[in-house]
């Protein structure tokens, strides 16, 4: 960056040539120490709206459009019509809701709330002459509502900014394994449903292969290995599991752990000794001014002919998460943080920081571009006036019970 921003005055490149190029070697250094550490990506998708991506399949479906379409029309003809909706109120005391191409689940919840009034609904729209679905059109839209709850429960849950990027691979392998049960289950009573749901799973398998696909030239097992350092998940998605791509991703995740920790040790212990070697060196100047006068050691322990006691070895990264691995027993029911919280610095010297540093690592940028959609709604039209300022407006917009 310091390069960029350089002038071309020859002057100052002359002067600043030593400079610059001392510069530019510690920054060389600093970007091999993070590229050996955490991997690099050219890019990476921001898991909630891939997932979008994957739902949107659902419109491409002729069969299954024509019926959301028509869902879409009766949903918009009532929530243009006052009376409509008074009578709707009057019966059952909600409203229907209409989805947005750019909201995520959005489609889900337009479903639900319809299935939820099928019959107060099917009765106002009588009652205004408009055309209703029929029993079958129902009975796909609750069939398309089962294939699209798992993708609104993960979206809920990944989108938040409370949770970490461990959550991804499990929720990845639960959403190709419920699709993988939904086109086996519907293949004869629903074909068209069917067919859609195994063309999301090939699309899923297709756009999270970084993730999941060890032989994908984009993988990376960042997320595998964040996987693997939660103890309320390593058992059940990565330990346990016997399937082949699993342990291989399993395999991967603890090579890249033990790729990634050393050099970060090996800068503290050199630290380490050049504090030694300084203390030595001060003691050697003490003790040549003072060699004149006779010294006598108070206690044996510390005089420098008694040999040093020996430091214990120390266990190496693979020993450490092997302990990990062997204690994952008794922290059922604990989330990662507070495990790694509670596990003393001397037990796993290595493994901790790195650990605490996977799991403080978001699961997706949802939030954080949810609160640039909450503040740039804040500050358009007659808003602009609001006495109160926007950093607190869009607190209390985010935070609101």
């Amino acid at each position: 960056m310091v390069a960029a921003f350089r002038h071309n005055d020859n002057e100052e490149d002359r002067g600043d040539s030593d400079t610059s190029s001392d510069e530019d070697e510690e920054e060389g250094e600093e970007a091999e120490v993070l590229d050996e550490r955490y991997g690099t990506w050219e890019r990476t998708p921001c898991v909630v709206h891939t997932l979008q991506l994957v739902v949107n399949m659902i419109q491409k479906e002729p069969t299954i459009k024509r019926v959301l379409d028509k869902l879409r029309h009766l949903v918009k003809l009532f929530r243009k019509s006052s009376v409509a909706i008074e009578r709707l109120l009057a019966r059952c005391g909600l409203t229907l809701t209409k989805d947005c191409p750019t909201r995520w689940s959005s489609t889900y919840l337009m479903m639900s709330r319809a299935l939820q009034l099928k019959d107060h609904l099917a009765s106002v729209a009588e009652s205004m002459t408009w055309d209703s679905l029929q029993p079958s059109e129902w009975q796909k839209l609750a069939t398309l509502k089962a294939l699209l709850l798992p993708f609104a429960e993960h979206t809920k849950l990944l989108q938040s900014d409370t949770n970490s990027l461990c959550l991804v691979v499990p929720a990845l392998l639960d959403l190709i394994g419920h699709l993988s049960e939904f086109s086996r289950v519907h293949a004869q009573s629903y074909k068209n449903a069917a067919a859609l749901a195994q063309k999301m799973r090939e699309n899923i398998e297709l756009r999270f292969g970084l993730f999941l696909n060890v032989t994908d030239d984009r993988f990376n097992p960042l997320a595998a290995a964040a996987c693997l350092v939660d103890p309320s998940l390593a058992v059940d998605v990565l330990i346990e599991n016997e399937e082949e791509a699993i342990q291989e991703l399993l395999r991967k995740a603890e090579d890249y752990i033990t790729r990634s920790v050393p050099p970060v040790i090996r800068e503290e212990e050199q630290e380490e000794d050049t504090e030694e070697t300084r203390e030595e060196a001060s003691g050697q100047s003490e003790t040549e001014e003072t060699a004149t006068l006779p010294k006598r050691p108070r206690f044996r322990c510390f005089n420098p002919s008694h040999p040093a006691r020996p430091r214990p070895p120390q266990a190496t990264i693979r020993q450490e998460i092997q302990k990990y691995k062997d204690a994952l027993s008794q922290a059922a029911g604990v989330s990662g943080i507070e495990f790694w919280v509670s596990q003393s610095d001397t037990l796993f010297v290595r493994l901790k920081p790195f650990a605490l540093d996977l799991l403080a690592i978001p699961a997706s940028q949802a939030f954080a571009e949810r609160v640039f959609s909450v503040t740039g709604e804040l500050s358009t039209g007659r808003r602009n006036r609001a006495r109160t300022t926007l950093e607190r407006s869009a607190f209390l917009k985010l935070n609101k019970v």
